[in-house]
């Protein structure tokens, strides 16, 4: 059976790598869109104090968040990327990293978190009538989801296939990914028990390219 861990390794590897500080001096830079240092930043999360990061790759939202001050736990199916994320942001207090899928630590993990958010990971990956009943049960009552990923393509919705390709060769992987337009993640939001349901466009900087859906919900008024 082949191992599904590789693909995302190679995923990550196509992502860019924003800087290490910020305007405001910061040590690490949160990103939602796939554009370096551009569009809004972890002010979407509010100011939780526990935090889940889906699909984290190499750390750098999740050790962003723990250097804001919260409890900040990141999940993924890379032993490649986590180790490297283990090695670059484990000695920030408050991050930890674990080797595992969405679904597979939602249904086994006890913890509540006060916001949860994927940029560009698991959310997208992951049948949302699977993930998003776990992630409820996992999500504090005042709490928030967010995430993102590109809008679909016209026409092409729901579950579509697509390959990843290693940035350094071999055959590409298939694997599937969940293309919904803001209306639809809103029904299907709202019919998986959230009350609130913010969506935006954000525009690459160059308007040829791709831009980026963000998506906020929560189970209560924001």
């Amino acid at each position: 059976m082949p191992d599904r861990r590789d693909p995302w390794t190679a995923f990550a590897d196509r992502q860019p790598e924003p800087r290490s500080r910020n305007a405001a001096g910061e040590t690490t830079w949160f990103n939602w869109t796939q554009y370096p240092d551009h569009g809004p930043g972890p002010e979407l999360l509010g100011a939780p104090g526990t935090v889940l990061d889906l699909g984290c790759g190499g750390g750098r939202n999740t050790a962003h968040m723990a250097v804001r001050g919260a409890r900040a736990v990141g999940v993924d199916l890379s032993p490649i990327l986590l180790a490297q994320a283990r090695e670059r942001w484990g000695h920030v207090p408050g991050v930890s990293f674990v080797p595992q899928e969405a679904v597979g630590f939602l249904k086994e993990t006890d913890m509540r978190f006060d916001a949860i958010y994927s940029a560009y990971g698991a959310v997208w990956f992951t049948d949302p009538d699977v993930l998003l009943p776990l992630l409820r049960t996992r999500l504090a009552p005042h709490g928030c989801l967010v995430f993102s990923h590109e809008p679909p393509i016209e026409g092409c919705y729901g579950a579509q296939g697509t390959y990843i390709r290693r940035k350094n060769g071999g055959p590409p992987v298939p694997v599937v990914r969940w293309a919904h337009t803001p209306e639809q993640w809103r029904e299907i939001l709202a019919r998986h028990g959230f009350v609130t349901v913010d969506t935006e466009i954000v525009e690459a900087p160059d308007p040829a390219y791709v831009p980026t859906m963000l998506v906020r919900a929560a189970p209560s008024p924001i």
